[in-house]
């Protein structure tokens, strides 16, 4: 496939950039708002530059890897689809449900395929996590605990932008709170309502709106099950973490183990399952798996909505 990247205002842009090329795809060039943020990208990435969207989206690419700010996507993804490119987005889809439903409507007219980056979902320790509850070993589920942290604040290594509300719509728990949210929807579904503190730990001179760089969200189901998503911007080494509560037994995902304990026995490490491609692979390749399509990237959407009204 041929892909353009629209944007490379978000960090994980470059990565996109190389899995794209690795698996295959050429890369027909890049553009974004910001001249000093292609010059800084080319750098390490020889590509074309374009010099409009009109003209990136007026080129031979059948696809097109949107990494521009958040407030920028439902514009910028709509403009792909009515050039008739297939699309790939990071998350979050928008910021609103009713962005997110103005992109869906536009990707249906289109009939272009859409991808959006639920990463989580396609790694072994995740993908092993599901299949245990799958199974029914560990009966109902009763809580989720999930929690995925770094020190992009504390460590100084996040961008400026990624403070700024206006580009973002929020600090730790919708960017890196995000995976969280996705792989809670992906095991329990949504949920009935939320409760979440959010907090600046680390008073970084870059986060002159205020966001939070500490964060838990707390939300309810119907039949009484509670999952808790914790997020930050501020943690050293803190290994990813998942805890999901079952009438028959748990399981504990930690870093590089995952422990199943069902009722009357010992816990037992589970051997990961293999890894699946990755959505951005999966778009270029054209072999796309269920779980990375529009209705889960609107629900991450409605819980982000959900948390920050909480």
């Amino acid at each position: 496939m041929k892909v353009a990247l629209l944007g490379v205002w978000h960090v994980h842009a470059p990565g996109y950039f190389n899995e794209a090329k690795n698996a295959g795809a050429e890369i027909v060039g890049i553009w974004d708002p910001d001249p000093e943020k292609i010059a800084d990208f080319v750098k390490d990435h020889e590509t074309v530059v374009f010099d409009s969207r009109e003209a990136l989206l007026a080129s031979d690419a059948e696809g097109v890897i949107v990494c521009s700010s958040t407030d920028r996507h439902t514009d910028d993804i709509v403009a792909c689809c009515e050039a008739g490119k297939h699309v790939f987005t990071e998350k979050v889809l928008a910021m609103t449900t009713a962005e997110c439903e103005t992109i869906e409507k536009t990707v249906e007219k289109a009939g272009v395929n859409f991808v959006i980056s639920l990463v989580q979902k396609y790694r072994p320790a995740p993908k092993t996590v599901k299949k245990i509850i799958d199974s029914g070993e560990i009966g109902q589920i009763n809580y989720y605990r999930f929690r995925n942290c770094h020190d992009g604040s504390t460590g100084r290594w996040l961008p400026e932008h990624f403070f700024h509300k206006d580009e973002c719509g929020g600090g730790a728990m919708i960017d890196l709170g995000a995976h969280g949210m996705y792989l809670l929807d992906w095991i329990l579904g949504l949920p009935e309502d939320a409760v979440s503190t959010f907090t600046i730990f680390d008073r970084n001179p870059l986060n002159v709106d205020d966001l939070e760089d500490n964060a838990v969200t707390v939300m309810r189901y119907k039949n009484g099950a509670i999952a808790v998503n914790e997020t930050g911007f501020d943690t050293v080494g803190y290994p990813m973490e998942m805890e999901i509560g079952g009438t028959n037994g748990t399981i504990v995902y930690q870093g590089d183990t995952v422990t199943k304990t069902l009722r009357g026995q010992a816990p037992e490490t589970v051997p990961f399952e293999e890894a699946s491609p990755s959505p951005v692979v999966q778009f270029v390749t054209g072999n796309i798996l269920p779980g990375c399509g529009m209705d889960c990237a609107k629900n991450l959407t409605k819980l982000m909505e959900m948390a920050y009204k909480a």
